[in-house]
């Protein structure tokens, strides 16, 4: 483990010292099968899709929502061409902060991966709420119990937190587990669709229609449709469905943070990036589409409104052979929400311990790995008791208070997701200029033009416009949490933390020009040899 000095400021010239055996992760612990399980874990197949196709139908691009998947997996297949280039080259459990710092230099590195760590931090505490959710619906439906969704969170942090504590190996198992589990029973549900011909208004092709991916739903769905309440279901807006379709991926890029605990990195993490972006991408846009032919036009729209969890659960039932399907669908979407949220604090926990590890203050206790299992523990635990507080503030703070729905659902899902997706798509955007910076300015490592300027461009762009369209639709975004002061604060919390990104970092460069150059550097060199 090792620092490197690639840009070319004074500040930069000097070496810098080798890190601390008890601060490096354990080496070798995952091979590529391990790394792809937790990164889609991450997105959560079964998480995303019942969670998030009846909001982009229901509430976004309506019919079109599978469009708006399909559109998604060609903005982030352009993105992860660069990204992938960069991690090549670079081999770091910071992963945006790594590549970042190597491409813009420092300043831009520390308020990115401030930015990168708050989204990753807040993300556990989003997946909470949806595992709450689902956890208080489960025990309703299969024991008639109604449990606080309060305690069914606290129980879901204190088995993450002890899982973090292990090797990372063994969190690795139980995602690829619950993951191989959610993505055949969605699989099956999509090819039972398909083997059928589709539902009552066939295989309604227009729904992977690019051009129906910004397209705004209609009063009523165009169909009549009305809500529970006996209205017209209100318009939608198609920004809305994109969103949620990139929000469906978000944590895909975290294979890089698990590049120094992976075997073979830089073979490791590119290939397990590509195939998560482009497996996910195809595997959205086929289960998405199906399940809406399933149903048909005007029931995929009800169904979103009125059912949003039966729009799965129902058509699973009549397709694949009875009631008992649903008892496996629903404890595989508690199973699936509990599984991305350990990954997300998993991804979260390294974060913080890549940013610690690097700071006189924190390489002791953020920075420092256990000394059996070589797991960032104390980051784990800060982020434990960081999602606690978050978790138990949405609870007593909001007005849906031990309502699942809304303190759970609406509340800590719906608005943590909606500031950690800005974040994260703001990250992306910066790391993809600083693909370029790296490669074409830089000059750090050949580049092409093609694979590491043009495409990474794109790909900038389309996430660029993406945090557009979230800004100029935010208030729809925000659903029935739109009034509340968090929702209100969103964009001002994401642009302080990128300001005491950049606030930090000078006062390093002020204060201690030694610490400064370590910001970001600190990389695996011996990757490239690992068998």
């Amino acid at each position: 483990m090792t620092t490197e000095n690639l840009a070319p400021d004074a500040f930069e010239e000097a070496a810098v010292p080798r890190a601390a055996a008890t601060n490096t992760l354990k080496v070798g612990a995952v091979g590529l099968a391990g790394v792809l399980f937790m990164a889609v874990a991450n997105a959560a197949p079964i998480t995303a899709m019942t969670g998030n196709v009846p909001i982009a139908v229901g509430y976004g691009n309506g019919l079109g929502a599978p469009a708006g998947f399909l559109v998604a997996t060609v903005v982030l297949t352009l993105f992860t061409v660069g990204f992938v280039a960069m991690a090549r080259h670079i081999t770091t459990a910071g992963a945006f902060y790594g590549f970042v710092t190597h491409g813009l230099g420092q300043l831009w590195g520390m308020a990115t991966g401030l930015l990168a760590t708050m989204a990753y931090v807040v993300f556990e505490g989003s997946l909470i709420g949806i595992f709450s959710y689902f956890g208080n619906y489960a025990l309703k439906d299969w024991f008639g119990w109604d449990v606080n969704w309060l305690i069914i969170a606290v129980v879901g942090i204190a088995l993450i937190g002890l899982l973090g504590y292990f090797d990372i190996s063994i969190a690795a198992a139980v995602l690829g587990f619950f993951l191989i589990l959610e993505v055949v029973l969605l699989a099956a549900l999509a090819f039972s669709v398909l083997f059928k011909g589709g539902g009552p208004d066939g295989m309604m092709a227009s729904s992977i229609n690019p051009i129906n991916a910004f397209k705004n739903l209609s009063e009523g769905g165009g169909l009549g449709v009305q809500t529970s309440a006996g209205t017209l279901v209100a318009a939608g807006s198609g920004a809305l469905g994109l969103f949620f379709a990139f929000w469906s991926w978000v944590g895909f890029e975290t294979t890089a943070v698990y590049g120094e605990e992976s075997r073979n990195p830089r073979r490791i993490v590119p290939r397990a990036t590509l195939i998560a972006v482009i497996g996910l991408g195809l595997f959205y846009t086929f289960v998405s589409w199906m399940v809406i032919a399933g149903n048909g036009a005007k029931a995929s729209i009800d169904q979103a409104n009125n059912n949003s969890i039966g729009m799965f659960t129902d058509l699973a039932e009549a397709n694949l052979g009875g009631h008992w399907i649903t008892y496996i669908y629903i404890f595989l979407m508690v199973s699936g929400s509990f599984a991305c949220a350990l990954a997300f604090h998993n991804a979260a926990s390294r974060y913080l311990f890549a940013i610690g590890r690097e700071l006189p203050a924190t390489i002791k206790t953020l920075g420092a790995t256990h000394a059996k299992h070589q797991s960032p523990h104390i980051a784990s635990a800060v982020q434990s008791i960081i999602t606690l507080v978050l978790t138990a503030g949405f609870y007593f703070l909001t007005v849906g208070g031990d309502d699942p729905n809304r303190g759970g659902y609406i509340y800590l899902y719906g608005l943590l997701a909606l500031l950690g997706t800005m974040a994260i798509l703001i990250v992306q955007a910066i790391t993809s200029l600083a693909v370029i910076w790296y490669f074409h300015v830089k000059k750090a490592h050949p580049g092409n033009w093609l694979t590491t300027g043009v495409i990474p461009g794109l790909g900038g762009i389309g996430m660029i416009y993406v945090v557009y369209l979230l800004f100029s639709n935010i208030d729809f975004a925000g659903g029935g949490a739109a009034g509340s002061p968090f929702f209100k604060a969103i964009p001002w919390i994401v642009a302080a933390t990128f300001v005491v990104g950049l606030g930090l970092v000078m006062f390093l460069r002020a204060r201690s020009p030694e610490v400064y150059r370590a910001i970001g550097r600190t990389v695996l060199e011996e990757a490239h040899d690992r068998a």
